[in-house]
């Protein structure tokens, strides 16, 4: 009889890390700890350190371990990335500073963008000049790359990213530009070039994107080497995988040369969960996913079981969302995304009050630590998990099966002496009156997703996860005129579940930019074997399967003059006429319109590659038993007595609220103007009376 074996998913965020367990029987385990913001590693090696104890688990039966991330987006958000140079054409230092003359608020006269990530002192020009077809128009000046390397050690830089223009048709100068470069300053530079990073036109994304890798970069190393020190102490040795932004896993070492890629890792596991929820259990095909933790709520279009992707994202701009919306905000980074909108109202919010006496929620978090004012470490400025419980929306004694304390008390007393008592109003009304505003904001992040993309909320279910978003779907809901909300199993710990979901995902892209008349016969088919090529050997670089894998060819085409284009999948076989009237269409289908006698131009060729990896799911195992007693709740001024149940006290039949479900993981309020019941997989159906 063979010893069982264990994958682990493991997903931090701003307050709690999200641990989920499965054996190869399909056993799921979860657990729920703080986060520690200090070093992130430490939370995750000591929760599940406690979790293989408690079940007794040899750390050598664990196989794999796969990983979701909030670092490198807080990196960027809150600037304390590695001290950053750029290497550029003679003549393009300040593309950074230029980037496409949009900002994303249109009458604010006294908008400032956020400076760029790298200063002009450590943005040096080289000599050297490559057309748009590769050739070489002026040779590398190897001693400009010389004196940048000097100036960069003196300067005491972190991180190089290099970027030509034109490196996307050849790469052998920022080629030899990184060999230079580390043989001055080391091993311990990292270094990145743009046309490794993202082989396109147009300077500015591909600058950007290197940029943002080259500065989150360093910062992603050492987390990843504390990260594998620290499970290696407790006797776990497993390869680890990252998620990336586009929905997919990759080795550990691939995501520190690929650093970029981890921005919106960890809400990109909630998502294919969702997505996974929707195709596994035959329900209907088109949700919203909503998640909402101690730092932000995030949401995502998922339509005919796909989730919506996008390879246009802008990070730092106060909301995080495709930028095909919104452009000028933040830092671009043109690499796969799941297409997730994201904003600063969480659990952890600070509520507070402006010089002009308005209420705010957000986007400053109290985080981890100190935490709300509730939880008794130290917090000592109310939040929107204060108001949780002043409304009697979550348990006024512990959290997280009886981990986390509750001192409902000092919750309350920190939102009145705050907020209520210079408002002059009471605690009641103050904090129904924060409740409204928070999902007032946090509707934005839905909106962001449907409404401002032609897509109507209420034709979608809202599916409800993360330690808070179960508490306010009801309310989310009734703003936006959706009847049905769906609260998975371990809603609480979703994301951490849906890396154990997750398969291993790439793409390569290879530049063509041609007329698709002249294309030569066979030139499609070329470009999609050397694609195929490329991916099979970095498949098998990196120990994977690759005669598993299942391959997507794709093309971006457009007409001439435009800027942007569409991606329409094909079949190179099927040659350029079946592509270039699949475009036809889909511009028709999204714009309205096609141009049938105009040429179109083939930008780029694209081979994405999945190999099969999620884990087989079967049952969730017992968790952490606590107490429920009923209490009083408002979901008005005044508070009502409300029952509270666990998930298990429900059936198919249709209860009517008010009442609370308890979880381990989390909470879920069901408001008067709402019934529950469980459908057949033991997830929690509520529908909306409107």
């Amino acid at each position: 009889m063979t010893s069982p074996t264990y994958r682990i998913g493991i997903d931090i965020g701003g307050t709690f890390t999200d641990i989920a367990l499965v054996d190869d029987a399909g056993t799921v385990d979860i657990r729920k700890v703080a986060s520690t913001p200090d070093d992130y590693s430490r939370g995750i090696a000591e929760g599940l350190d406690a979790l293989i104890r408690d079940l007794g688990i040899d750390p050598k039966a664990i196989t794999g371990i796969v990983h979701a991330t909030t670092v490198a987006t807080n990196t960027i958000l809150e600037f304390k990335g590695a001290r950053t140079g750029l290497v550029t054409t003679a003549g393009f230092r300040d593309v950074l500073e230029l980037r496409r003359l949009r900002i994303p608020v249109l009458y604010d006269l006294q908008y400032d963008k956020p400076p760029p990530l790298v200063p002009r002192r450590l943005r040096l020009e080289v000599r050297e000049r490559l057309g748009p077809d590769g050739k070489v128009r002026i040779p590398l000046d190897e001693d400009d790359v010389l004196g940048t390397a000097e100036i960069f050690r003196a300067q005491g830089v972190e991180a190089v990213a290099i970027s030509y223009l034109h490196a996307y048709a050849n790469a052998a100068h920022e080629l030899r530009t990184e060999e230079i470069l580390r043989d001055v300053l080391g091993d311990g530079v990292y270094i990145c070039r743009g046309s490794e990073i993202l082989p396109e036109i147009r300077e500015y994304e591909r600058t950007s994107t290197a940029v943002v890798n080259a500065y989150v970069g360093p910062v992603i190393r050492n987390y990843a080497q504390a990260l594998a020190g620290r499970l290696a102490a407790i006797g776990v040795t497993a390869p680890i995988e990252m998620m990336h932004s586009g929905g997919g896993i990759m080795r550990l070492a691939a995501s520190v040369r690929r650093a970029a890629s981890l921005v919106e890792s960890g809400p990109a596991a909630g998502v294919i969960a969702c997505a996974r929820l929707v195709r596994g259990e035959g329900r209907g095909a088109n949700i919203i996913s909503f998640d909402m933790g101690g730092t932000t709520a995030k949401a995502a279009l998922i339509e005919n079981g796909e989730a919506a992707r996008t390879d246009e994202y802008e990070v730092g701009a106060g909301i995080n969302l495709s930028s095909k919306l919104v452009k000028g905000g933040g830092y671009p980074i043109k690499m796969p995304f799941i297409d997730v909108s994201e904003i600063g109202a969480g659990g952890g919010s600070l509520v507070a009050l402006d010089g002009l006496g308005r209420v705010t929620v957000g986007p400053e978090s109290a985080g981890a630590m100190p935490g709300p004012v509730c939880y008794g470490r130290g917090g000592t400025r109310a939040t929107l998990t204060d108001v949780f419980v002043t409304l009697g929306y979550i348990n006024d004694a512990t959290l997280a099966g009886g981990s986390i304390r509750v001192d409902a008390e000092a919750g309350r007393d920190a939102l009145r002496r705050q907020v209520a008592q210079p408002l002059g109003q009471d605690l009641m009304t103050t904090a129904r009156g924060v409740l409204t505003l928070a999902v007032s904001t946090m509707t934005r992040a839905v909106k962001a997703v449907s409404t401002y993309r032609g897509r109507d909320p209420r034709d979608f279910t809202l599916v409800a996860f993360g330690g808070n978003g179960p508490v306010v779907a009801a309310d989310i809901a009734a703003a936006l005129g959706i009847r049905r909300i769906v609260v998975p199993l371990a809603a609480g710990v979703f994301s951490g579940f849906g890396l154990l979901r997750s398969d291993v995902e790439q793409e390569f892209v290879q530049p063509v930019l041609a007329d698709a008349r002249l294309l030569p016969p066979g030139r499609l088919s070329c470009l999609k074997a050397e694609l195929r090529a490329r991916a099979l050997q970095a498949l098998t670089a990196d120990g994977y399967d690759a005669a598993s894998a299942d391959f997507r060819f794709s093309a971006d085409l457009r007409y001439f003059g435009q800027a942007y284009e569409l991606n329409i999948a094909g079949d190179a076989e099927a040659g350029v006429a079946a592509l270039v009237e699949g475009f036809h269409a889909e511009h028709e289908r999204t714009y309205g319109h096609r141009s049938g006698g105009d040429p179109v131009q083939i930008v780029n060729v694209r081979m994405h590659v999945r190999v099969p990896m999620a884990s087989k799911i079967a049952r969730f195992a017992a968790t952490p038993a606590f107490e429920r007693r009923d209490r009083p709740v408002a979901f008005g001024t005044e508070p009502v007595l409300t029952p509270v149940i666990g998930r298990d006290a429900l059936d198919r039949r249709p209860r009517k609220g008010p009442f609370i479900i308890e979880d381990y993981d989390c909470t879920c309020v069901v408001p008067p103007m709402a019934s529950a019941w469980l459908d057949a997989a033991g997830n929690i159906e509520i529908e909306v009376t409107l």
